[in-house]
């Protein structure tokens, strides 16, 4: 055996033994989460992997995101290069082309010349991207050294290139004609002319160069961000399969605990969330709480979940706890950040790697409010009055049938009744969301639906409370409200807001309802389409603007309806925000956020209204009660309210009806 084959024996040994090892430890770290079954459906979890991790649907989402997918693919296909070349240190000589027919072996040779070149210069713009004009959301001050890291690893791959081009470009040069190497070949011409010590100098430097790095890189990614090379397929296929739109149900229990205060009482698959984030900041790049200037990032989030899982591992392995929820700095997580988040959905919406990041805030949430008791003061008036008189206000039931009392008797009636009009807390008690409700009823009548109320019998559906981390008292809010649709034989619901329209069609079939939930927006769009609802043909004078109601869209990914609502309405389709459809701009209120004062950075509200006016639009359009307060506050503090109205795409229907 030759002094170099033996040298590069032991020096695989040593690496393959410590990566293996670096990665039993990582699994060791996940497996100290709360157990989790995310092993159903193996088909549609296959589907994940080959659609988001193969295809990288959500990586090609933008421009730069065709660089990455090249990166990709070169390192899926040079890994039988490099499999090959390992396999020739270990045992000198072997070769595919011994077990691949000749034509198929060149053609091999072939694409990996050219994959190495079009990832030496994926590598290049990477660099250059990196260095020069990165964009905003990848300078982050705690990701200052993580970019360093970044650079390290474009280094390799670099090197790897290099070091395979110049390997066979020697070997050309010394005699091996090889036309199926063109990028080699003409490497190759460089070197013409060098003494034939010098070439095999360069390629016996080349080879071990090629080695190395190839075992520093393989060492290195288990214990950097760039793990995600190992485990963005396996996060893939544990994706939740339907989107996170709700949150689990609790146990309620003597001894039981409540959210989570430490990562192990994270899942398994949070864990292994933390150890997949690339750290590409797209979830922080839409995430409204960061961008004017809260303490939230989502990005951040994951972080400080990972590094608290790596700092305190041995401890965590002999089944002690430490705390996540501080201020003590990295991997730790600031109150103030866990109430900033709006749950507007867009972090999980856009993450490459399936990352859920809101549900993860959420699980902080329950744990302040259900253990410690411990949230911003003014969500104690809410929580008593969602207890006491279930709405917001805590008015009195009665009042709910106010804003119907010249529509004689609209009560739902088991058997005679199709539609139960869900009115929601705003529709019904919020003197400005009161006109939508009217506008709704008349658009109802007009197509001839069949529909009842609740009146005083009807309850919050107890979304805020659910979103803020108050899961007992959304608990009992949901049971009761199952057995009352239950017990009236309830079918079909629709209603106006998309709070409402989620929870009800979403959180409650954890519940055992099923049944049909639509959006105020679906059914005037489902009456037109059907011929029910006749709208005179409009001239559409008015400019007008279409804002995205996360729960509408991102949540439940109705786009198309309001729109054409607005279109059958107006005779045209409406201005778009630049932000809009599943990269729309939350309007600040979603999460329970409507009953908190924002204390720190610009209001959510004011950006989005600042963006709208920008087009300089008549109207302003919503589909939602809560964004509907939002854009009026707005456009009042801003001193806009007579430039631009701001209407429900009922009103929209309404007036054209008139």
């Amino acid at each position: 055996m030759q002094l170099h084959q033996s040298a590069f024996i032991a020096l695989f040994a040593v690496s393959t033994l410590s990566f293996l090892f670096s990665c039993y430890q990582r699994v060791q770290l996940v497996a100290v989460g709360a157990a989790e079954n995310r092993f159903d459906n193996p088909g549609a979890r296959l589907l994940g992997v080959f659609t988001y991790a193969f295809a990288q649907k959500r990586v090609l989402a933008r421009p730069y995101g065709l660089n990455h997918f090249l990166l990709f693919w070169a390192f899926m296909l040079l890994l039988v290069a490099n499999g090959e070349f390992l396999l020739e240190g270990l045992i000198p000589g072997a070769s595919l082309e011994k077990v691949l027919p000749a034509t198929a072996y060149k053609i091999l040779l072939l694409a990996f010349d050219v994959v190495s070149l079009l990832a030496l210069c994926s590598v290049l713009l990477a660099f250059t991207r990196r260095l020069f004009f990165p964009p905003e959301y990848l300078c982050n001050d705690y990701t200052k050294p993580a970019s360093g890291e970044a650079l390290l690893i474009l280094a390799m791959i670099a090197t790897l290139m290099i070091a395979f081009f110049l390997l066979n470009a020697a070997h050309i040069a010394m005699g091996q004609p090889d036309a199926w190497r063109p990028v080699s070949t003409a490497v190759a011409s460089l070197l013409t002319g060098l003494p034939a010590p010098t070439l095999a100098t360069t390629a016996q430097v080349s080879w071990w160069l090629h080695e190395i790095v190839l075992l520093l890189f393989m060492n290195f990614l288990p214990r950097s961000k760039h793990m995600h090379i190992l485990t963005a397929i396996p996060n893939c296929y544990f994706r939740a399969l339907d989107k996170p739109n709700t949150q689990p149900r609790e146990t309620f229990a003597k001894w039981e605990r409540y959210g989570v205060s430490s990562v192990t009482q994270y899942s398994w698959k949070d864990l292994l969330d933390s150890l997949t984030c690339t750290e590409c900041g797209r979830c922080q790049d839409l995430c409204p709480a960061h961008n004017t200037g809260k303490p939230l990032n989502p990005r951040k989030i994951v972080h400080d979940i990972k590094v608290n899982l790596l700092k305190n591992g041995s401890t965590l392995k002999d089944g002690k706890q430490t705390q996540l929820i501080g201020e003590a700095g990295e991997g730790m997580i600031s109150e103030e950040a866990i109430w900033s988040c709006t749950t507007c959905g867009a972090c999980t919406s856009v993450c490459p790697v399936l990352i859920e990041q809101m549900p993860k805030i959420i699980k902080l949430r329950r744990h302040l409010v259900q253990e410690k008791a411990q949230f911003p003061e003014e969500m104690l008036n809410l929580f008593e009055n969602m207890e006491q008189r279930s709405n917001p206000w805590g008015l009195a039931p009665s009042e709910r049938t106010k804003w119907s009392s010249q529509l004689g008797d609209r009560s739902f009636r088991p058997g005679e009744t199709e539609y139960l009009f869900f009115v929601g807390c705003v529709g019904a008690f919020d003197s400005r969301n009161k006109h939508v409700t009217v506008a709704l009823a008349t658009i109802m009548d007009a197509a001839g639906v069949s529909w009842g109320l609740l009146g005083k019998d009807e309850q919050c559906c107890g979304d805020s409370v659910r979103r803020l981390g108050n899961e007992y008292v959304f608990d009992k809010m949901a049971e009761k409200n199952v057995a009352l649709f239950r017990e009236k034989q309830i079918t079909k619901i629709v209603t106006q807001c998309p709070h409402c329209f989620s929870t009800l069609k979403n959180d409650y079939k954890q519940y055992g309802l099923e049944i049909e939930v639509m959006h105020h927006s679906q059914l005037i769009a489902e009456l037109v389409t059907s011929g029910r609802l006749k709208i005179p043909k409009q001239a559409g004078r008015e400019k007008v603007i279409f804002h995205d109601s996360c729960y509408l869209g991102r949540h439940n990914d109705t786009y198309k309806a309001p729109r054409s609502v607005l279109i059958a309405a107006t005779g045209k389709a409406p201005a778009e925000f630049g932000r809009n459809h599943e990269n729309g701009f939350c309007c600040g209120a979603g999460g329970g956020r409507m009953w908190l004062e924002e204390q720190s950075g610009a209001r959510i509200n004011l950006e989005r209204v600042k963006e709208a006016m920008q087009q300089q639009p008549d109207t302003l359009c919503v589909s939602c009660p809560y964004c509907m307060t939002m854009m009026e506050d707005g456009l009042k503090d801003l001193g806009l309210a007579d430039k631009c109205r701001v209407k429900d795409v009922a009103e929209v229907v309404a007036e054209a009806l008139q």
